[in-house]
């Protein structure tokens, strides 16, 4: 465990996408296709396979656009190598589809990034984190209760052994007890270890990382945030009134490792050091006054931006419409809090979704049993873990999988065989090394033509150029 990417992979290496939006505008590139206004090339659901994403960034920002598409229909497939990363999908994307009597816009968005970025939390993140994990267990465990509460989900064709894994990690997460997982020891062994005898220096290394490779590339990310962040592990501190200050045990993991011999199993923080969370939602927004610039430096940073882009994605999940930016101090370049807080406005959003959702054929209000809101049309369901190569052999995956994502720690299953699985006409999204700081210039253009190589070999064209140290993704169409 010495490199700083690590051996798991709590965010992605890239900004959120809209899987469905990317379709609609890369599905036309395909000859003698047929193609209707949405986009849409057949009837029926549109099928999406996110691989190796990491985290819930492009699952999220898919649900949230929903809206904008004439087709809402849509399930999600995920895989991933964890059963960690299964459970905090289910913790943050169960934020975003809490009601707003339960759970404000601003608190949702901070707890959101508290328990998606940050090595310590505060003490209200924390004692949410355990009253959800006790709802967890049963959610695993029960399936009638699952589809009483948050029927968008379904861990239905997880294997039995994974369900009992699942369910001893929220346990886990359940108990509060300091001592079993100090992140703070953990995040300064994992310094240790990548850094070895530079330990003593990290500092000037940190400064080089930003200065000579993350600044270039993603130049709204604050050298003090991201030195910060390498340091202790805390990315988004949004409450100056509050500590932060109990371990974060969502991000707790175990590997086997060898000592004395002999192969055990080890408890710690096992994930990146190097890149940030910052890149899934603080280097890109639809809101181009966050990237205002004085003097040739960003007024924001990509806490700001991440701040907002989280806000206005909970804020369409809840009310189906676009969010409106709040009124922003140029000076301190810092949203108005009191804006978010206003209580009219989210009394409005909760009846706009109300509204939006009746149209639509939603449920009545029985599912406010247990508080969480409907997402008509959608369901996410997760499958065994690392089981890409098996779908092929399935004929219930024939032909299925209009959009399929791969990230590039699982690139490698994109093999001649998997486009079994691909629909008749289909988009495969690669996520690219752009942003993985320890690797050179060429290494990253020699990556882009390896994964472009096994696209082709998959009977996929490429959509358009694509540059290995610019484009954070490589876009290919497929027609069969």
């Amino acid at each position: 465990m010495v490199d700083g990417f690590g051996a798991i992979t709590w965010w992605g290496f890239s900004p959120a996408l809209d899987l469905q939006d990317k379709y609609q505008s890369l599905i036309s590139k395909l000859e003698n296709l047929d193609i209707s206004e949405d986009g849409s090339t057949k009837q029926g659901k549109r099928n999406v396979l996110v691989i190796g994403a990491g985290d819930c960034r492009h699952i999220l920002k898919t649900i949230a656009h929903t809206y904008r598409h004439t087709k809402r229909d849509l399930s999600i497939y995920n895989v991933e190598n964890n059963l960690e990363i299964y459970g905090r999908h289910l913790l943050l994307l169960s934020i975003a589809l809490e009601p707003k009597d339960r759970l404000g816009l601003q608190e949702k968005t901070e707890l959101f990034l508290e328990l998606f970025g940050n090595s310590l939390v505060r003490p209200q993140a924390s004692e949410y984190l355990q009253q959800k994990s006790t709802e967890f267990i049963r959610m695993i465990t029960d399936s009638d209760y699952l589809d009483a509460c948050l029927p968008v989900f379904n861990f239905s064709q997880l294997k039995f052994k994974e369900r009992d894994q699942l369910e001893s990690i929220f346990k886990f997460w359940r108990n509060t007890d300091p001592k079993l997982f100090d992140i703070c020891k953990h995040w300064e062994e994992r310094l240790r270890q990548y850094f070895a005898v530079r330990y003593d220096s990290r500092q000037n290394i940190f400064d080089w990382d930003y200065n000579m490779k993350l600044s270039k590339k993603a130049s709204i990310i604050n050298s003090r945030e991201y030195k910060s962040w390498r340091e202790q592990g805390v990315a988004f501190e949004l409450r100056s009134d509050s500590t932060y200050e109990v371990s974060n045990r969502t991000l707790a993991s175990g590997i086997i490792i060898k000592k004395d011999g002999e192969r055990v199993a080890r408890r710690g923080y096992w994930g990146d050091v190097i890149n940030s969370p910052y890149l899934a939602f603080g280097i890109e927004s639809e809101e181009e006054s966050l990237f205002t610039t004085s003097n040739g430096q960003h007024i924001r940073t990509a806490t700001n931006v991440s701040e907002y882009n989280v806000t206005a994605l909970m804020h369409e999940v809840m009310t189906g419409q676009k969010y409106v930016q709040p009124k922003i101090d140029d000076k301190k370049g810092k949203q108005d809090k009191a804006t978010l807080q206003e209580v009219k406005e989210e009394e409005e959003e909760a009846e706009e979704r109300e509204n939006v959702q009746e149209k639509e054929g939603a449920q009545d209000s029985a599912h406010q049993t247990q508080g969480y809101m409907k997402c008509p049309g959608i369901t996410v369901s997760f499958l065994p873990l690392n089981c890409v190569p098996d779908l092929s052999k399935k004929s219930k995956y024939n032909k299925l999988f209009d959009v399929i994502y791969f990230s590039n720690s699982m690139v490698h299953l994109l093999t001649p065989e998997v486009q079994e699985i691909f629909a008749d006409e289909a988009i495969v999204i690669t996520e690219t090394t752009k942003f993985m700081l320890d690797l050179k210039p060429e290494q990253m253009q020699e990556y882009l033509k390896k994964i472009t190589s096994m696209a082709q070999s998959a009977g996929c064209k490429a959509a358009g150029p694509a540059d290995g140290e610019k484009d954070a993704h490589a876009f290919f169409t497929f027609k069969r």
